[in-house]
C-alpha cells in the first residue's frame, strides 16, 4: 500500500508544460486531470485513513486512478 501521492508532475516528468497547454486548450482533457486529481485525493485520504475506506472501494478508487491516467497519457502522446 502507498501512502504517497501520484501527481501527474512525478508519474509525466518533463510534461508539465505539455499538460497546462493542453489542459487550457482542451476542456475534455481539463476535466480528466480535474477527475484524476480528484480521485487520487481520494485515493491518499483512503490510504492514510483520513477517510477510512473498505478494500473493495480503495481497489475501485485506484482502477479510475489508473483509467483516467491512461488516458491522460494518450492524449499527451497524441499531442
Amino acid at each position: 500500500m502507498s501512502h504517497t501521492p501520484h501527481e501527474l508532475s512525478e508519474d509525466f516528468p518533463g510534461q508539465a508544460e505539455a499538460i497546462h497547454a493542453l489542459k487550457s486548450r482542451d476542456t475534455h482533457f481539463a476535466h480528466l486531470v480535474d477527475s484524476y486529481h480528484e480521485v487520487n485525493r481520494a485515493v491518499h485520504r483512503a490510504e492514510t485513513d483520513v477517510e477510512p475506506a473498505s478494500d473493495a472501494r480503495i481497489t475501485d478508487l485506484r482502477k479510475q486512478r489508473m483509467r483516467l491516467k491512461d488516458e491522460i497519457a494518450s492524449a499527451l502522446s497524441e499531442a
